[in-house]
């Protein structure tokens, strides 16, 4: 988990891992925090392996750093504000890679401060379902297969980087997969940066079209997005950073090339994500691009 100045959350956060069945590696990454979140990690959680950094890297930078430094198959990535509800989840969680097309799974989760709805749970036990992404706060990933695509791309800083690693997971012959269980309880800090949040979503959005979105599908994605998240934005105070984040995304594209997923992966990811249900993994299984 990556933390920032959420000392409180990261300590019930921490002490909800103690209670999982199964023992999990515990790495911390403190992206420059001024509250004594390293102290208080290294007093109370020992046996959690902490990292410190003396200025903001941004979240995606961290959580790759922490995929790096751990040595189990499976990471399972938990936001700082976010506790396990159940000591089953870990165990629940691994027990959904039983195919080796599955390199992630979208956690079950609950935004308890907003609704009483369980997202990302599969509706019934006959499955796998397969979906198109999962949440950065309630997922579990192969470690092989995250680092051998290099992980999430770090000129994104933050948010959007789940949707953008997922298609070229997808590309890659794998596919996320629905949790079971017991939900991830996601009790969103009030802490959060929404002016940072109102820049780098419509930045991503745009830079994601363009890096990933293959011909002839770019040249309606890109201005489709541009317009979407301008008429997003409802709050005309909120209006000028989403439209200072839309110039970025433009500027960006110029200094990132492109590398789209091939034609096939892109439909089929588009399959997913329009689909009104969730598909079973048979459904969509001879159209899976080749593994590797």
């Amino acid at each position: 988990m990556t933390t920032r100045n959420r000392k409180d959350d990261l300590r019930v956060c921490l002490q909800s891992v103690q209670t999982q069945s199964v023992q999990a590696e515990v790495v911390v990454v403190d992206d420059a925090s001024t509250d004594g979140t390293a102290d208080m990690v290294a007093s109370e959680f020992p046996q959690a392996r902490l990292v410190t950094h003396e200025r903001m890297v941004g979240y995606i930078r961290g959580r790759n750093e922490a995929a790096r430094l751990a040595t189990g198959d499976v990471i399972v990535s938990l936001d700082d504000d976010a506790a396990f509800s159940s000591e089953r989840i870990i165990a629940d969680t691994l027990a959904c890679f039983d195919d080796g097309r599955v390199a992630a799974v979208a956690i079950p989760y609950i935004d308890v401060n907003r609704t009483p709805v369980v997202r990302q749970a599969a509706p019934d036990g006959n499955g796998p379902y397969i979906v198109e992404s999962f949440i950065g706060t309630a997922h579990a990933i192969r470690r092989s297969v995250f680092l051998r695509l290099g992980g999430y791309r770090e000129e994104l800083f933050h948010q959007g980087e789940e949707s953008d690693l997922c298609l070229r997971l997808l590309e890659a012959g794998h596919v996320v997969r629905l949790g079971r269980g017991e939900p991830i309880h996601h009790f969103e800090s009030p802490r959060r940066d929404f002016r940072r949040m109102d820049h780098y979503g419509p930045r991503n959005a745009i830079l994601f079209a363009w890096q990933n979105v293959p011909l002839p599908w770019a040249l309606v994605q890109v201005p489709a997005t541009v317009a979407g998240v301008l008429l997003h934005a409802l709050n005309p105070a909120r209006l000028p950073t989403r439209v200072g984040g839309v110039l970025d995304g433009l500027a960006s594209c110029a200094r990132y090339e492109r590398a789209p997923v091939s034609g096939h992966a892109f439909r089929l990811w588009r399959r997913l994500r329009t689909s009104p249900v969730p598909l079973r993994l048979s459904d969509v299984a001879a159209q899976l691009p080749q593994q590797r």
